[in-house]
């Protein structure tokens, strides 16, 4: 698993191997930064936090991501999802099912769209693991074999480790082949060694919320730096290389 360190600043992203950076954090910046590998995230938690919705058209974010296609090594532009928690759910007033098709719109709407040659990354959601299973069918032959897609609506659950394993291996049952990127997981959830066998990349702002609860500067990137090196200095899960595909799809 490769692990993408979240930044408050772009800036900050030069003293990172690979970073993961919101639009939010560009939408007024002018000028370039300096970065090697990064993703790029589309912001839709905040935005559906906010707003209940998108309140701009798809083409204003494929811009976004044309105008940084250029900037550093831009691996991916995740794409515009629906959350699927409890009280995102309450915020719109749909279901389940209603974002995940909405998920797939948007997703659509952008493949349709000038990003400058920039990979998009679908997202499953749900939150049961049979809700993420459906979302599966319903992109049908959208994801390609050996597609990098997100796992969305997990970052709640690293609580409970065992919630975000569930998910990740009733994905992986049916799709082993999908390289898989867990958003927003913190180190309990990265400590268990069926999260990390199974997931291809992560990205994390946990460093932000342990150093403000420890009285640190929560957007000194030093401290991003110290907990990224305590993630990528862990050893390799002893167990690792348990699940075949095989296995899985018997699961």
């Amino acid at each position: 698993m490769r692990f993408f360190t979240g930044l408050h600043q772009p800036s900050d992203a030069q003293h990172f191997d690979a970073a993961f950076i919101s639009k939010n954090r560009l939408l007024k910046r002018k000028s370039a930064f300096s970065v090697g590998d990064w993703i790029l995230d589309s912001g839709a938690f905040t935005t559906i936090l906010t707003h209940g919705d998108y309140p701009e058209s798809v083409e204003v974010y494929a811009a976004e991501i044309k105008r940084w296609s250029k900037n550093g090594n831009l691996l991916a532009a995740v794409a515009q999802d629906y959350m699927c928690e409890a009280h995102m759910l309450k915020i719109t007033g749909k279901t389940v099912l209603e974002h995940q098709q909405l998920t797939i719109e948007r997703y659509d709407a952008l493949m349709k769209c000038d990003v400058g040659g920039v990979y998009i990354m679908p997202v499953l959601q749900g939150y049961a693991p049979s809700n993420y299973v459906r979302h599966i069918e319903m992109y049908g032959d959208r994801l390609k074999h050996g597609a990098w897609v997100g796992v969305g609506s997990v970052c709640k659950r690293n609580g409970d480790p065992r919630a975000i394993e569930a998910v990740l291996m009733a994905i992986k049952a049916v799709r082993p082949d999908l390289s898989l990127h867990g958003f927003g997981l913190k180190s309990t959830a990265l400590s268990s060694w069926i999260v990390k066998d199974l997931l291809y990349t992560a990205d994390s702002m946990a460093w932000s919320f342990a150093a403000r609860k420890q009285g640190r500067n929560a957007n000194d990137w030093r401290e991003a730096k110290a907990w990224t090196e305590r993630i990528n200095s862990r050893p390799p899960p002893a167990q690792k290389g348990l699940f075949t595909a095989e296995e899985l799809c018997a699961m």
